[in-house]
């Protein structure tokens, strides 16, 4: 089973500009994180096509699973859809599925406009919408939904669990935080090296502080994986710097 890096396409210039908050991140992260999966990336792109089809085109691996927010309405700053093609290198074309749920739900009123919410590459499959129908689309791995979190998250949680379930571990990843006190970062490269040519599967990271009234400057480690495995990591590395006399405060878990 090859491992999958999963990255997020956040579309709009509402949200380059401020106007509207980015909810998406922390959603998809959580979505993610709930079936024992991660986030490796995101990006935010404003409503310029060239960036966004050089965008999705340039995510076109075999191991990567790009899901993308916004831009796939009917309106002239929605160009989503049309990108996808580009960077598919295929022509839109009206899905024929989508065009019973489009007419079905407006009749008369699906043409001229909103029938384009349809206009789809061509080979794309479509993303059920449990809001108000108007479907997303995939094409492989690429997946866009709206930018509307309360139709664009059930969204991503269908296709999570109906494309990748095969892909959830059985064993959910753990992390295990603690903190160094007193010390920099700077101080402890080589420690941390070598703990990561030694655990290469696991992940690692470290967060210094300057610390406040109530704190004293640390740095606050994180190691995440299977838990049995990770938890024997961290207590090796809390160990090794122990042995530098290093104040080390108790390991627990997240």
């Amino acid at each position: 089973m090859p491992q999958l890096q999963f990255g997020a396409m956040i579309i709009g210039d509402e949200i380059l500009s401020g106007k509207r908050q980015d909810k998406h991140l922390t959603a998809l992260i959580r979505m993610l994180a709930a079936r024992g999966l991660k986030l490796a990336w995101a990006e935010y792109i404003g409503d310029n096509p060239e960036a966004i089809t050089a965008a999705i085109a340039r995510h076109r691996h075999p191991d990567t699973v790009l899901f993308s927010f916004g831009g796939i309405g009917s309106t002239p700053d929605d160009h989503t859809r049309q990108c996808a093609a580009a960077a598919h290198q295929q022509p839109l074309a009206i899905h024929p599925e989508g065009k019973i749920i489009v007419e079905g739900r407006f009749g008369a009123e699906a043409y001229p406009h909103r029938i384009n919410m349809v206009n789809i590459p061509a080979h794309a499959t479509l993303i059920p919408n449990p809001v108000n129908q108007m479907p997303g689309f995939s094409v492989g791995q690429h997946h866009f939904v709206p930018g509307f979190p309360s139709m664009a998250w059930p969204m991503i949680e269908w296709v999570l669990d109906t494309q990748y379930a095969a892909h959830f571990p059985t064993e959910k990843e753990v992390e295990f935080l603690f903190r160094v006190l007193h010390s920099r970062e700077g101080d402890m490269i080589d420690v941390m090296q070598d703990f990561v040519a030694c655990y290469p599967t696991l992940g690692f990271s470290s967060l210094p502080s300057f610390g406040d009234a109530d704190t004293p400057p640390h740095v606050e480690f994180g190691i995440s994986g299977p838990p049995q495995l990770a938890a024997l990591a961290a207590n090796e590395l809390a160990n090794t710097f122990k042995a530098q006399q290093r104040q080390v405060e108790a390991i627990r878990q997240r």
